[in-house]
C-alpha cells in the first residue's frame, strides 16, 4: 500500500518531504547536543546553584512557556520546569501589579519646600508662634494649619515661641555683637639677617565684621615696652584698629603683658582672654595666618625686615582689594571701581613677581 501512495505523489512533494525529515534530524542532533552540554555544566557545578538575573529569568521563562511542562521535562535543563513556570507566572503578576500607583491612606504629606520656609522662619524668629508663621505662609501663597506647623517644628525638635524665645543661639549674640568685636594675635616668621637666622614676630588686628587686618608691628624681640608702645598705636584715636570696638580676643600669650592689657583698658576696650591651648576660640585670626602663610610667606626668603615688612604690606592690599571672601557672601572688603562691569579687556595684576594674582577688565 506504502508503494502505490508514493507513486501517486508529485515529485516536489517528495524532495519537500526529505528536506523536511533531514531538518528534522538535524534539530534532534542540536538537541541532543544542547542536552549534552547541560549535563557537562551541571557536572561542573557539582550541586551549587546558579544566580540569575531578573532579565535572564524573564527570557528563560518566557521560552519555557511555548515548550510546556512536558517537553521540558524531557530536556535536561540548568533549572527545573517548575522553577521556570513559577518565574513566568511571578512576571505576569507583575505585570498587572498597581500597587506603586497606588495612593496612600490619609493626607499626602506636606512639600518639602513649605517644611524648609517653616524652619526658616522659626529659626530666624523666635518669638514667632505657629498663628504668626501661619500669616507668613499665606503672605506667600500657601495655606498651612497650626496643626501641621507644630507637628512640623516637633519633628525637627524646635520648641514653640514663648520657650524658643527665651534661649539666644550662639550666632546670634555674636552677629549682634559683631561689629564691637576685634582679635589679635602673633605669628612668626624666619627671616636671614646679618647675624643669621632671626625669628620675626608679626602682631596683627582684624576686625571681625569687616574682616579688615591691620599690621600692628613687627619685631624680633616683642618687649614689654614695644607691646605698651603697639598698645598706644592701636588705641591712639587717629589710625586706630580698636576705635569703636568694646571687645578684643586674645590668647594667653606672655608677650601681652599686663602693660599691653592695661593701656587698651583705659581705652574701654575689654579683653576677652582665650582659655590655654584653644585656638579653636579664634578662628578667624588663626585662618588668616594660614592664609598669608600659604599664599605668600611660605613662597618667599626673607633678607632682612624690609622685605617681610614689604611682603606683608603688599599682601594685605590684595587680601582687602583684590580677594574675595567666604565670610562676606564672595565680595572684596575694598572693591576698586569698575569690579563687576561687563566690557572691557581682561588683565591682570601681579604682585610679589607674580605670587599674587589678580584679573580685572581694563576700563574703558
Amino acid at each position: 500500500m506504502i508503494a502505490p501512495m508514493i507513486s501517486v505523489l508529485h515529485p516536489w512533494q517528495i524532495v519537500v518531504m526529505a528536506v523536511a525529515g533531514w531538518i528534522s534530524r538535524q534539530q534532534l542532533e542540536v538537541i541532543e547536543y544542547l542536552k549534552e552540554e547541560n549535563q557537562v555544566l551541571r557536572e561542573q557545578l557539582k550541586g551549587k546553584r546558579l544566580r540569575f538575573a531578573d532579565d535572564q529569568r524573564r527570557r528563560l521563562a518566557a521560552k519555557a512557556k511555548t515548550l510546556g511542562r512536558k517537553m521540558l521535562r524531557n530536556l535536561e535543563t540548568v533549572v527545573t520546569p517548575d522553577t521556570l513556570l513559577a518565574w513566568h507566572r511571578r512576571l505576569i503578576a507583575q505585570k498587572w501589579d498597581y500597587r506603586s500607583k497606588r495612593k496612600k491612606p490619609g493626607r499626602p504629606r506636606t512639600r518639602q519646600s513649605i517644611v524648609d520656609l517653616i524652619l526658616l522662619f522659626a529659626k530666624e524668629n523666635t518669638d514667632w508662634g505657629y498663628t504668626t508663621i501661619r500669616g507668613a505662609l499665606a503672605n506667600r501663597g500657601f495655606d498651612i494649619g497650626r496643626t501641621t506647623i507644630s507637628n512640623i517644628l516637633k519633628v525637627h525638635g524646635i520648641e514653640p515661641a514663648p520657650e524658643r524665645g527665651k534661649r539666644t543661639s550662639r550666632s546670634t549674640f555674636l552677629k549682634a555683637h559683631w561689629d564691637c568685636l576685634a582679635a589679635t594675635d602673633f605669628f612668626t616668621v624666619e627671616v636671614w639677617t646679618r647675624g643669621g637666622l632671626i625669628t620675626y614676630y608679626v602682631l596683627f588686628v582684624m576686625e571681625l565684621a569687616t574682616l579688615r587686618v591691620h599690621c600692628a608691628g613687627t619685631t624680633p624681640n616683642p618687649n614689654e615696652q614695644w607691646m605698651k608702645q603697639i598698645a598706644r598705636n592701636l588705641t591712639d584715636g587717629f589710625d586706630s584698629s580698636l576705635q569703636g570696638k568694646r571687645y578684643l580676643i586674645l590668647d594667653r600669650d606672655a608677650k601681652f603683658c599686663p602693660a599691653f592689657r592695661q593701656t587698651i583698658i583705659d581705652v574701654g576696650t575689654n579683653l576677652v582672654r582665650l582659655p590655654s591651648r584653644s585656638p579653636n576660640l579664634n578662628p578667624f585670626a588663626e585662618r588668616w595666618i594660614r592664609g598669608i602663610r600659604e599664599r605668600c610667606l611660605d613662597k618667599m626668603i626673607f633678607f632682612g625686615e624690609a622685605s617681610l615688612r614689604n611682603a606683608i604690606k603688599t599682601y594685605l592690599i590684595h587680601y582687602h582689594r583684590e580677594r574675595n571672601h567666604q565670610g562676606l557672601d564672595n565680595r572684596l572688603i575694598d572693591p576698586e571701581e569698575g569690579v563687576g562691569q561687563t566690557t572691557g579687556k581682561i588683565l591682570c595684576r601681579e604682585r610679589l613677581g607674580g605670587i599674587l594674582k589678580y584679573y580685572y577688565r581694563q576700563a574703558a
